[in-house]
C-alpha cells in the first residue's frame, strides 16, 4: 500500500474521531467488493497489514495442483514453484494479489466509494452511539439555521432539530444565537442520526434548576414535582430531608439571582417555588399561593379537592384565565376546585339540607350500603359523584352493578335538585309577597315605563291620590299612572 493512503486513512480516522483498525476494516471490506467483480469466487482471499512497511497485503490461498482448471481456488505446480520452490502437490500456498493493477481504475473507484461510504456509516454510528447515551440531559449549541419554523442547532460533532412544538412560544432565534435545549429522543435515519431538541418539556426545567442550583445537582434538595406552561407560568415543589436547609432561599438565590436567571433562560416565564408536603391538604394549600386556603374538603377516591379561599382572593387563587388552578392542580396531582368562602359555606349549607343516605336509594341492600361506607360513600351525592373504576374496587360490586348504582344516583340527586330549587323559588316568591304588602306605594312604583295617561285628576283612585305628581302642560296637567293599577 503506498505511504499516502496509510497517511489518508489516518487522517480520515482522526478527522471522524473513528478507530485506525475500524477504518482499515472498512477499507478491506471495500478492496473484497471490488474483487467480487472481478473473480467468481473470493472466500479464499484474506488481508493482512504489515505495520513495519505500512502495507495492506490482499493474499489468495490456493491449492496446488498438477495443472489448474480453476483459477480462482488452483494453481498449477509450475506457477507455485516460481512462488515457493519447495511447493508440492497438495500443499496449499498465499499469492498477494496487486489490487492496484489487478482490479483496474474503475475497481479501485468502486472500492473508495464503497470505503467513504462505510466510513460515513460507521460515523452515523458513532453519533447516535454518542448521543443515545445522552438522551434526557441539557446541551448547548448554536443556532445553524431556521428551516420552516424549525431550529438546526450545530452541537458540534453533530446537528440537533428544535422542531416548532418544543419551542417556547413567541420565542424568536436568529443565526449564530447560542441556545440551549433538552436532548428529547435520538432517531436512526438513512440520513444521519436525528437528535430531537425541546425547551418546552418539563424535564428541561428540572435540568436548568440542577445547572443553576448546586445543592440540587449534589442531590441535596431535590425537585419533587413539577408543573408547566411553557412562556407563561411554572411551579416547582422543592423538598430538603436536611432541616438546616431552606429548599425554597436556596433556589431563589441570594436577591433571586439564580431563579432570575432561569427566567431570563425560559423567555421570562414566570416561575413560583413552593415547599413540598407529603400532607396532600397542605400541598395543595401552597401550590395555590399567593391565595389563602381557608377550607379544604377532599374526595379520597375521586382524587379531588374542593377548596375555599377568602373572597377577595377568589380571581387570585383561581389566575388569568384559570392558569394558577390548572398549574396547582398538575403540580399536586389533585383535580382541585377553588370556591370562594362566601361559595363554598353556602354550598356546604345546601348540601347538608339535601343530603340524603345512600341507603335510601332504591336497590342498595344492607351489605352493599355498609361496603359503600366503608369507602367514604355514605350519600346517594357521593355515590352520584363516584368513578366506575372507583365502586368496581369495592368487593362485591361489579362493572354492570356500579354503572346501574352510579345511573341511579344521578337521577335521584337531579329529582332533589329540581325538588329544591322548586322550594327555593317559592319562597323566594313568598318572601317578595311579604315584602310588598308591607311596604307602602310610593312614587318610585307608580312613575314607571309601563304607564298610561289619565288627563283629569278625577279619573285617578283616591287611594293613590297622595302619591301622583302634576305634570304642567301647554294644554293641559296629566297624571301618569301605572297601567296595572286597578281602578
Amino acid at each position: 500500500m503506498p505511504f499516502d493512503m496509510v497517511e489518508a486513512i489516518t487522517l480520515i480516522a482522526r478527522e471522524k474521531n473513528l478507530d485506525f483498525d475500524s477504518v482499515l476494516e472498512t477499507l478491506q471490506a471495500s478492496l473484497l467488493a471490488a474483487a467480487k467483480k472481478k473473480y467468481s469466487y473470493v472466500d479464499n482471499i484474506t488481508f493482512k497489514f504489515d505495520r513495519k512497511a505500512n502495507d495492506l497485503l490482499m493474499i489468495a490461498t490456493k491449492k496446488v495442483v498438477e495443472e489448474a482448471s480453476d483459477r480462482n481456488t488452483e494453481v498449477s505446480l509450475g506457477e507455485a514453484r516460481e512462488i515457493d520452490a519447495e511447493a508440492e502437490v497438495g500443499d496449499e500456498i498465499d499469492i498477494y494479489i496487486d489490487y492496484e493493477t489487478e482490479f483496474g481504475r474503475n475497481a479501485i473507484a468502486s472500492a473508495k466509494q464503497t470505503l467513504v461510504q462505510k466510513v460515513r456509516e460507521a460515523e452515523r454510528d458513532r453519533v447516535y452511539e454518542e448521543f443515545v447515551d445522552k438522551v434526557g440531559t441539557l446541551v448547548s449549541g448554536v443556532v445553524q439555521q431556521i428551516d420552516k419554523g424549525s431550529v438546526i442547532v450545530n452541537l458540534g460533532r453533530a446537528e440537533g432539530v428544535l422542531p416548532i412544538k418544543e419551542q417556547i412560544p413567541r420565542e424568536k432565534f436568529r443565526q449564530g444565537d447560542r441556545v440551549r435545549a433538552y436532548i428529547l429522543d435520538v432517531q436512526r435515519e438513512t440520513r444521519g442520526p436525528q437528535i430531537i431538541l425541546s425547551r418546552v418539556n418539563n424535564e428541561f426545567l428540572r435540568a436548568l434548576f440542577a445547572l443553576e442550583v448546586p445543592e440540587i445537582y449534589e442531590k441535596v434538595i431535590e425537585i419533587r414535582a413539577l408543573a408547566r406552561e411553557p412562556g407563561e407560568r411554572a411551579k416547582v415543589a422543592v423538598y430538603s430531608s436536611d432541616e438546616r436547609i431552606d429548599p425554597v432561599g436556596a433556589c431563589v438565590g441570594i436577591k433571586g439571582v439564580r431563579v432570575q436567571s432561569i427566567v431570563r433562560e425560559l423567555n421570562n416565564e414566570r416561575i413560583d417555588i413552593v415547599p413540598y408536603s407529603s400532607n396532600s391538604e397542605v400541598f395543595v394549600a401552597r401550590a395555590l399561593a399567593p391565595a389563602k386556603v381557608v377550607n379544604i374538603q377532599v374526595f379520597e377516591l375521586e382524587g379531588k379537592m374542593t377548596v375555599a379561599v377568602e373572597d377577595e382572593k377568589l380571581s387570585l387563587a383561581i389566575g388569568r384565565n384559570g392558569q394558577n388552578a390548572r398549574l396547582a392542580s398538575k403540580l399536586t396531582g389533585w383535580k382541585v376546585n377553588i370556591l370562594s368562602e362566601t361559595e363554598y359555606n353556602e354550598t356546604q349549607r345546601r348540601e347538608a339540607e339535601m343530603l340524603v343516605p345512600v341507603g335510601q336509594l332504591e336497590g342498595i341492600g344492607a351489605k352493599i350500603e355498609e361496603r359503600l361506607a366503608q369507602a367514604d360513600i355514605g350519600s346517594v351525592q357521593r355515590l352520584a359523584a363516584a368513578q366506575i373504576e372507583t365502586l368496581v374496587k369495592i368487593p362485591g360490586i361489579g362493572e354492570k352493578t356500579a354503572e346501574t348504582l352510579i345511573e341511579k344516583a344521578k337521577v335521584f340527586v337531579k329529582e332533589l335538585e329540581r325538588e329544591y330549587e322548586r322550594k327555593a323559588k317559592e319562597a323566594a316568591k313568598a318572601k317578595t309577597a311579604e315584602k310588598a304588602e308591607e311596604a307602602p306605594l310610593t312614587a318610585e312604583d307608580v312613575f314607571e315605563d309601563d304607564t298610561e295617561f289619565v288627563t283629569e285628576v278625577d279619573d285617578v283612585p283616591e287611594a293613590l291620590a297622595p302619591s301622583l305628581v302634576d305634570v304642567e302642560d301647554e294644554d293641559e296637567s296629566a297624571v301618569r299612572v301605572r297601567r296595572n293599577i286597578d281602578d
